[in-house]
């Protein structure tokens, strides 16, 4: 039932006016649609709410991604709107200026993936990944 579904990405914010600045200034989107308590975006191929919230996330794993065609360009242009990355030096996991190198991928994907991640005005953990085809 759900394989034919699209999926959408629902995002807390305890203020929702500080994360449409961030959303806009910073990543450069803007709603496609808001109500009452919520903005709605869309992207190339999905879609996102940002929703009131007075609960917390753990900001403790990625809750959203993008996959990008170029992670460099990417990150180079979000870090001259503002947006600081994040830094990792774990077992499996180390970034350098902000990107990780990770091997493996699913068989569809490539053989790798680059990835780097930053946090949104209201601490959702966001990431971008660029497959590595060969």
């Amino acid at each position: 039932m759900l394989r034919n579904a699209k999926v959408a990405a629902r995002l807390p914010a305890k203020d929702l006016e500080r994360a449409r600045a961030f959303y806009s200034e910073k990543l450069g989107l803007e709603p496609a649609e808001q109500r009452e308590g919520g903005l709605r975006y869309v992207c190339a191929t999905g879609e996102f709410a940002i929703f009131i919230s007075a609960g917390v996330q753990s900001g403790t794993h990625t809750q959203m991604g993008w996959e990008v065609e170029d992670l460099e360009a990417t990150v180079r242009e979000l870090r001259a709107r503002g947006v600081k990355f994040e830094e990792y030096d774990l077992p499996g996991l180390k970034t350098a200026n902000g990107i990780a190198d990770i091997a493996g991928n699913y068989a569809s994907k490539g053989v790798a993936e680059r990835g780097a991640w930053f946090r949104d005005s209201e601490g959702n953990l966001l990431g971008i990944g660029q497959p590595v085809r060969s």
